[in-house]
């Protein structure tokens, strides 16, 4: 496990430090979130260099998260391309005047590589040890992570396509999946996680790599995800309603 951990650990390091110079270079922090994806697909591939790709339970694990990843990747740059800082980012940007630079390179990229590393330990602890055979938790794995990457990937296309109408311009969506939960995507995220987990427990000693879909529905529940989004839509009247009657994560009934 110690060789596996410093290899993804380093690679994640040099691979930060690098998003980070392009950043700098580009004025544009929001990068990261492109990078986001990818960080996840370096650090799989850096413990497979080490371990292989040798037992059909860590190739599960290395097609999905390398799938998440990659379309999570290229969602975001397309989402992106043209539009200049995200609004969080820019507003950091103000508010850190001249501890800007450390600030982000502290709050930003070194804290996305370790939630990176640990949100990986699932993939981590499988490539140590990958167990025996697949089996019925690696099925049920990947129909959980299945669902989730379905509802991430569906939500965010129905989005970016509400927001290409001119005429939405200023609107909230609630239609689509988004008729059922404020945060699809997020919904997502969470569930797929869980999928990756289910798998990993197939690894001897793997339960304690829970800390990964943990560590994501805390950030995406109470950090980063739902909070800081929906501050930015604080008071405007159709998405107060839209939240009365809307679940906020988990898909439920459209109330009245």
């Amino acid at each position: 496990m110690t060789q596996v951990l410093l290899a993804a650990a380093g690679t994640l390091a040099l691979y930060m430090m690098a998003v980070f110079i392009l950043a700098i270079m580009l004025k544009d922090n929001s990068i990261v979130d492109i990078a986001y994806g990818v960080a996840f697909i370096i650090a799989a591939s850096s413990a497979s260099l080490v371990e292989g790709l040798s037992h059909p339970r860590i190739i599960l694990l290395y097609f999905m998260v390398f799938t998440w990843g990659m379309r999570l990747a290229v969602h975001l740059f397309i989402r992106h391309r043209g539009r200049g800082e995200d609004f969080r980012y820019r507003k950091w940007r103000e508010e850190w005047g001249n501890t800007f630079l450390l600030r982000s390179f502290l709050q930003i990229y070194v804290l996305q590589g370790a939630v990176v590393l640990v949100v990986s330990s699932p993939f981590l602890a499988v490539a140590s040890g990958p167990g025996s055979r697949l089996g019925i938790l690696d099925a049920a794995g990947l129909f959980i992570w299945t669902v989730g990457l379905l509802f991430e990937a569906v939500g965010d296309w129905q989005l970016l396509r509400f927001k290409k109408d001119p005429a939405n311009r200023g609107r909230i969506i609630t239609t689509g999946l988004w008729r059922y939960t404020r945060h699809p995507n997020y919904f997502g995220e969470c569930t797929l996680w869980w999928g990756v987990y289910l798998v990993a427990l197939g690894s001897p000693g793997a339960w304690w790599t829970i800390i990964s879909p943990l560590t994501i529905n805390f950030l995406l529940l109470y950090v980063s995800g739902i909070p800081l989004l929906e501050k930015k839509y604080e008071g405007n009247p159709e998405f107060e309603e839209y939240k009365k009657r809307t679940s906020p994560l988990v898909p439920w009934f459209h109330g009245r």
